[in-house]
């Protein structure tokens, strides 16, 4: 029965094509502004380490002295000072955990081709590659006698190791850093979480570090910090601030693999920090957040207003379609009135004709999908023309691209909902006495 009515859709469809060209249209336009807004938002909104970020914590605590301080209304700092990053970590109360914060460092490469040029860099501790799940095309991480040792070792990226060895094993060789020499121990594989929930003091996204150093070697060297520093009282700031200076400006994160084990960190966060005033260093009541990778994304509103702005803004455009494709489905299936009263006395159902009418609905929904989806096609070209940090990630992947159909065939059944009802409640009699 289904063949039977696409094939009255068809039929129907080709009898008017202006009509019918003028519903695709409506679909298609707002199909396309929809889902290029849309697919922006799902990258955007996405989770950066999927299986991982439910399990991956971001501990706050807050070290600040009284001053601006409401108890219940003030959130505790977004970083932590070198000594409570270097007690959070040397405490090794979570399953895993890692002290980082981001540089740049300069290169000369040994390839004379090559001029000199500066890098994104990552100084951090070794529990960053199994923690976040960094796979490697060659090699493998530094441990943690190395972080100990200060050793100058480095791990580069597979677009960095590209660009200075050709892609090839670079494994045991050297990389010039700031001047100092530096042993390659591996090649991270194809690792590039977006947005960057790691360190969102730099670029929320498309934050691609190319070398990656043991932090212990990275402060020995005095490699330039390039990040968020927060001071209060006689902090003094500056470019990496001094170990004992009451300055935030590393990352602190952790792997607790069960709620039970958050809540008892969450709980090690509130004696650590009353044992930290017991010693004068804190002035405030302990003031912690433990928050998961999703909950730190959401809290710090990664995703820029003017994309909900806009994402609201071309929904309400489709709306506006729908309402033109509604009139426009109306007035062709009332002129077909006398049609639908010949199948009427001839036995077919209301149910029968409303199906009919559905089916036709959805073909205009599937061909208008079509040309939305090429429509998004185009808009998301114009994104990836934009200055905007997220504007090269704007592609489409399978799951926006059928829920592009989905969202087409959905609209155009609704729109047909109204006009089909509408249709089949016109008396046969009166328009076979007519005719």
């Amino acid at each position: 029965m289904f063949g039977y009515y696409l094939d009255l859709a068809l039929r129907s469809l080709r009898r008017n094509k202006a009509l019918t060209a003028l519903m695709v249209l409506a679909i298609a336009l707002g199909i396309g502004a929809s889902m290029t807004t849309l697919t922006v938002l799902h990258v955007l909104s996405g989770d950066p380490l999927p299986g991982r970020s439910d399990t991956l914590y971001y501990p706050q605590i807050d070290p600040r002295d009284g001053l601006g301080y409401l108890p219940g209304k003030t959130e505790p700092m977004d970083q932590v000072t070198w000594v409570d990053g270097m007690n959070l970590l040397q405490a090794k109360r979570a399953d895993r955990q890692a002290l980082m914060t981001g540089g740049s460092v300069a290169v000369q490469p040994d390839n004379s081709t090559l001029d000199p040029f500066y890098e994104v860099a990552r100084y951090t501790t070794n529990g960053f590659f199994p923690m976040f799940g960094v796979p490697f095309e060659y090699g493998h991480a530094w441990d943690a006698a190395d972080d100990e040792a200060h050793a100058r070792v480095a791990v580069i990226s597979s677009r960095f190791n590209t660009r200075l060895f050709g892609g090839g094993d670079s494994t045991g060789k050297t990389l010039r850093l700031d001047g100092v020499a530096f042993r390659i121990v591996g090649v991270v594989g194809d690792w590039n979480p977006n947005p960057n929930f790691y360190d969102l003091n730099r670029k929320s996204y498309d934050e691609n570090e190319g070398v990656f150093v043991p932090l212990s070697t990275s402060q020995d060297l005095g490699m330039s910090h390039d990040g968020s520093v927060n001071c209060w009282g006689n902090g003094g700031g500056g470019n990496t601030p001094d170990h004992n200076s009451p300055c935030v400006w590393l990352q602190f994160w952790v792997q607790l693999d069960s709620p039970a084990k958050a809540a008892a960190y969450k709980d090690f966060l509130v004696h650590y920090s009353q044992e930290q005033k017991a010693l004068g260093r804190f002035q405030r009541p302990p003031n912690v957040q433990l928050r998961n990778v999703m909950q730190w994304l959401d809290y710090n509103q990664v995703v820029p207003d003017d994309v909900r702005l806009q994402a609201g803004l071309a929904f309400g455009f489709l709306l506006v379609c729908l309402v033109n494709t509604v009139g426009l489905m109306l007035a062709k299936f009332l002129r077909r009135a006398g049609e639908l009263s010949v199948r009427r006395a001839l036995g077919a159902s209301r149910r029968a004709l409303f199906a009919q009418l559905l089916v036709e609905s959805g073909v205009v929904g599937l061909v208008g999908g079509i040309g939305g989806l090429l429509l998004a096609l185009a808009g998301l070209w114009l994104v990836r023309r934009q200055p905007a940090e997220y504007a090269a990630l704007a592609h489409i992947d399978p799951a926006m691209l059928l829920d592009t159909f989905v969202l087409a065939l959905a609209a155009s059944l609704l729109a047909g909902l109204l006009p089909a009802w509408r249709a089949c409640q016109v008396a046969p009699a009166l328009q076979l006495k007519s005719n």
